[in-house]
């Protein structure tokens, strides 16, 4: 049953339903436009509401409507897309007040800031140009969709990393003003581990021999610092290749990869990898002939074909021959030379005939060279750098070994080269040089500690590219425990335009001994020096020095040890005049200056005082460090320093008279005039051999690491004391072999390193024992920190005797603020 309404709500609703009326019509006549137009009109003019900061004529701009033109609903629809597609508006509606268009859009909001946390396998700066490239960027509208592609990219990118259950969040923080903050938090995770490589068809060849040279690997005790069990979709990819390379560099032209499965555990950690593989027979080869022009005579080309008749087929003897050809060709002018093998497969005979077709391409000639970044430095000096010319026949050597120069320059942190044709020419090429500056020059105040100075303060004003110049100069004041020292030094690299390089020193110095672990004496010295360079070839130089210099001695009998004493006495002065001419070579073919990794350095020198010097002497001196790459995880550094010195001017022979000692006075004294037949005392002292200011010292962080600095050697003691003072020695013996790991850090200004260090000084050359050398193990860290280099290193003495003096934990410090 149907209860009735009661009349009085009836009455209600009928009035609130009149007064309503009223209310709707007032609304609509204050609407601004219908939502779409009802029917074709002629737009007399076109209104954008809700634009806040994309200004109304880029609207227009974009808009396919003008004045005049008649608007039905296909050119709404027209124009609603192509507002759409600007990527500018979240909402766009077409309608109108009367005649006139009205387009109303909501903007899409701007990138205030966009934040990415967490990523640590990935660079962050290699994200932000991703994401540059997408278009999510700060100050561009933000777009979700772009959003939502960035986070299914970078989930992928970690993906062929390895890493599976990586997480990437993107949050989105609304701003006033339309703008919003973006943040992509990354949770990298662990990398899966490869727990399990099988290959399945190799019965000619073991596992451990197809693998042995793969960037994949099973997890093992070196997997920490190799990271070959980290899977990866790209090594895989690399290391099948590998697969192939191996196979055909053995004559099994048939292999085949027939597949390959990647499965891993569900909890996204271990990773197992199947490949099977077809063997197939071994291939050799029946023929190689050289087809096609090339340029040089037949039979050049030919004595760089490594493959012969009946050898075993090897691809990579086959490319190495073709990139020997085209490097050939390159280095005469033939750029774009190509060298193609076409091989013939004799499936029946199992024989291989190889076809090479050499296309030399046009000869192709440099137009110019130019470099860009170099704001500081001038191109004048980059360019007497140059090995390759304008206007002559291109070399790809030439432009290497140019670019090698510059880098050796140090005034760049990146050198890249580009080869660009010139438009409408096929037989010319610019080659630009792209370089990156560093700081040259500096003002320093430094403060450095090392166990052996001490706290140690240095003000120095040095350029080595003075004004872009290319030219070296500097002043230095340094101070510590034992120092006082003020040098001066300019060096002009090009003195002449073929590389003469001629330069100047001053210096002068107060040192004192007693607190520098080797014989307690004290000296004041100058010296002045001119320096000339002459480069012979592109790696060796030779050099000249002629100076003049004064040591002031100063040393006590009692303190100071008496072999010491007695050569001062010998010479009869305390004060050391010298004429110093010194001569030597340089070879030089390191691949960078400050972290190398490839090549020697190597340095001969002999320096002598001239005839007319208080002391007549000379010493000879040889530097060798050479870097062997084994891998690309492990660098070996070989050095050896090797000195000798010793007088070659008559001994200094000289009688010292002394009185007897006394109860006033229990020393004996020296008397001013030698009278051998009225002395109390005499005793004849002779001054031969290396001076004792120029002996060699060994021991520190700089030679056998373990012992303490310069304590390695003859040792003496002073007159009426047991304390040993290290004295030194005229000849040197220090050896190092040191296994570098490049990549153990992810940094390319700190290498760590392990080290076996031996060495020794001798007094002379009989002195030399081979089984007096002492020998360290042990690990270094090398960092070259914005605060100035640190070298750290935890030395174990494998081979001491006893009175040595140990340090295993030795550092040095050295800094600019």
């Amino acid at each position: 049953m149907t209860r009735p309404i009661p009349r009085r709500l009836l009455v209600l609703a009928l009035a609130s339903a009149l007064s309503t009326v009223p209310a709707l019509s007032a609304i609509a006549q204050q609407q601004p436009a219908i939502a779409a137009p009802v029917g074709p009109f002629t737009v007399s003019d076109i209104r954008v509401d809700g634009l806040q900061r994309i200004s109304a004529g880029t609207v227009f701009t974009y808009l396919p409507v003008e004045r005049g033109d008649t608007m039905d609903q296909a050119a709404a629809g027209d124009a609603i897309r192509a507002l759409y597609k600007t990527g500018f508006f979240e909402d766009v509606r077409i309608g109108h007040q009367g005649d006139i268009l009205v387009v109303t859009v909501t903007e899409r909001p701007a990138i205030n800031k966009l934040t990415l946390t967490g990523n640590k396998d990935i660079k962050t700066e290699d994200l932000m140009k991703g994401l540059n490239d997408i278009g999510l960027t700060e100050g561009n509208t933000f777009d979700r969709l772009s959003l939502d592609r960035v986070t299914q990219e970078l989930t992928r990118q970690y993906n062929n990393r390895g890493k599976y259950n990586v997480k990437v969040t993107p949050s989105v923080a609304a701003l006033p003003r339309n703008r919003v903050d973006v943040t992509i938090a990354v949770e990298e995770g662990k990398a899966a581990k490869i727990q399990h490589i099988n290959l399945i068809g190799n019965e000619l060849f073991d596992d451990k021999e197809i693998t042995g040279g793969w960037e994949s690997g099973v997890h093992n005790w070196l997997s920490w610092y190799r990271r070959d069990d980290q899977y990866s979709r790209e090594k895989l990819s690399g290391d099948l290749e590998k697969l192939n390379n191996f196979y055909l560099d053995r004559g099994y032209v048939d292999f085949n990869i027939d597949s390959t499965q990647v499965s891993i555990s569900p909890d996204l950690q271990d990773m197992f990898i199947t490949a099977g593989v077809t063997e197939g027979e071994q291939y050799k080869i029946s023929s190689v002939e050289i087809t096609g022009d090339t340029v040089l005579p037949k039979e050049d080309i030919e004595k760089m074909v490594l493959v012969k008749a009946d050898q075993v087929f090897s691809r990579s003897l086959l490319e190495i021959s073709s990139d020997a050809i085209t490097a050939t060709l390159g280095n005469i002018g033939y750029a774009f030379a190509q060298v193609n093998p076409i091989p013939d497969v004799n499936r029946e005979d199992k024989t291989v005939a190889i076809a090479m077709q050499v296309v030399p391409g046009p000869r192709v000639n440099v137009r110019r060279i130019s470099f860009k970044g170099n704001t500081r430095t001038a191109d004048e000096v980059l360019r007497r750098q140059m090995r390759q010319f304008e206007g002559a026949w291109y070399s790809q050597a030439a432009i290497d070994r140019s670019k090698i120069r510059v880098q050796g320059l140090g005034y760049f942190d990146k050198v890249d080269v580009e080869t660009v044709p010139v438009p409408g020419t096929s037989d010319q090429v610019d080659v630009v040089y792209n370089v990156n500056e560093v700081a040259a020059g500096s003002f320093v105040f430094g403060l450095g500690y090392s166990q052996l100075t001490g706290l140690s303060t240095q003000i120095q004003v040095s350029q080595n590219n003075f004004l872009g110049s290319g030219n070296r100069i500097a002043v230095q004041a340094q101070r510590n425990d034992y120092l006082q020292r003020y040098d001066f030094s300019f060096t002009d690299p090009y003195f002449t335009d073929n590389g003469v390089s001629l330069g100047y020193n001053l210096r002068w110095s107060e040192f004192n001994n007693s607190n520098f672990n080797t014989a307690r004496y004290s000296s004041t010295s100058g010296m002045g020096q001119v320096v000339l360079g002459v480069p012979i070839t592109e790696t060796d130089s030779f050099t000249t020095l002629l100076g003049i210099d004064s040591n002031q001695i100063f040393a006590y009998r009692g303190s100071t040890p008496e072999s010491i004493v007695d050569y001062i006495d010998a010479i009869g002065q305390r004060t050391f005049h010298a004429w110093r001419g010194e001569i030597g070579w340089a070879r030089n073919t390191l691949n960078s200056a400050l972290t190398p990794t490839r090549g020697l350095s190597q340095r001969l020198w002999l320096e002598a005082t001239l005839p007319g010097s208080t002391v007549e002497y000379y010493k000879l001196n040889y530097s060798l460090s050479h870097f062997w790459p084994l891998s690309r995880h492990l660098v070996l550094n070989t050095r050896a320093e090797l000195g000798y010195g010793d007088s070659y001017g008559d001994a200094s022979v000289r009688n010292i008279c002394y009185t007897a000692p006394t109860q006033a006075n229990p020393n004996p004294v020296q008397t001013e005039n030698c009278d051998p037949s009225s002395a109390d005392y005499v005793k004849t002292v002779t001054a031969d051999g290396l001076p004792f200011f120029e002996n060699f010292y060994a021991g520190g962080t700089r030679s056998v690491r373990g012992f303490k600095d310069n304590t390695l050697g003859p040792r003496e003691a002073a007159l009426y004391s047991s304390y040993l003072q290290p004295i030194g020695g005229a000849v040197k013996t220090v050896g190092s072999v040191e296994m570098i790991f490049p990549t153990l850090i992810d940094s390319t200004a700190a290498r760590i390193s392990a080290f076996l260090d031996f060495g020794n000084v001798f007094a002379s050359t009989d002195d030399f024992d081979a089984g007096e050398l002492r020998a360290s193990t042990g690990l270094a860290l090398m960092w070259r920190s914005p605060m100035g280099p640190i070298t750290i290193s935890y030395a174990f003495p494998v081979k001491k005797e006893d009175g040595d003096q140990l340090e295993r934990l030795q550092f040095t410090f050295g800094g600019s603020f």
